[in-house]
């Protein structure tokens, strides 16, 4: 349950992060196309993180099996990854995106095709699309990722990165419904240190249980 929470805040809290990363592409969606076509473009994103997240479940499914232990290390790093988060919304130390460079080049070889994908007006084309989306290189979803790791099973990894996914969706629609005034107030610095902050307590809440679970198996 607690998993759950986390996937969802992680997403809500990153809404001015989303914004400044995806905020081109979503507006241009939100201004020129249906709430439908909108909503089945996000659909196509949150796919792709269900898909990561049922991959990364699935291979700490398989650690689990070699070390039993993975999960309680997986946890202290879930935790590590939510402070860094916080740290990176907050704009205080941005080490986050040395991960989003590292997935650069495999994203350079798909927006080629998401940006032909767009072009079209049908919505199979319109969730290939979201689906390529993505796979953005983004901080926020692969901390979100490492929560999916946590679970220990494919399909629990599936249900945190719609968790995640859910958590996201209004940024993305703020993008089309949303005025600039509440737009600019998500995309602000008092926003997003705050929502930074809120991931850095519970990120340090988290290890604290993780430690105090390695203590016990010690």
């Amino acid at each position: 349950m607690l998993d759950s929470f986390a996937a969802l805040l992680m997403g809500l809290a990153g809404a001015g992060h989303c914004i400044m990363m995806c905020g081109g592409i979503a507006g241009a969606f939100g201004q020129s196309i249906s709430t439908a076509t909108l909503l089945v473009y996000n659909l196509g994103r949150i796919t792709s993180y269900c898909i990561a997240g049922a991959l990364v479940g699935y291979a700490a499914s398989v650690l689990t099996l070699l070390m039993p232990d993975v999960l309680l290390i997986l946890r202290f790093v879930a935790g590590l990854l939510l402070i860094l988060l916080g740290l990176y919304l907050t704009g205080w130390w941005m080490v986050l995106r040395r991960l989003e460079r590292l997935g650069t080049p495999f994203w350079r070889s798909l927006q080629p095709f998401a940006q032909r994908f767009r072009q079209s007006q049908q919505l199979p084309s319109i969730f290939g699309a979201g689906m390529l989306w993505g796979w953005l290189p983004c901080g926020l979803v692969y901390s979100a990722l490492s929560w999916a790791a946590l679970s220990g099973s494919a399909s629990q990894g599936v249900w945190l990165m719609l968790m995640f996914g859910l958590g996201t969706l209004p940024a993305m629609f703020a993008l089309g419904w949303f005025s600039k005034a509440i737009q600019s107030v998500l995309k602000s610095q008092g926003f997003r240190q705050a929502m930074g902050i809120i991931m850095i307590f519970y990120g340090v809440w988290v290890i604290q249980i993780a430690l105090r679970q390695m203590s016990l198996f010690s």
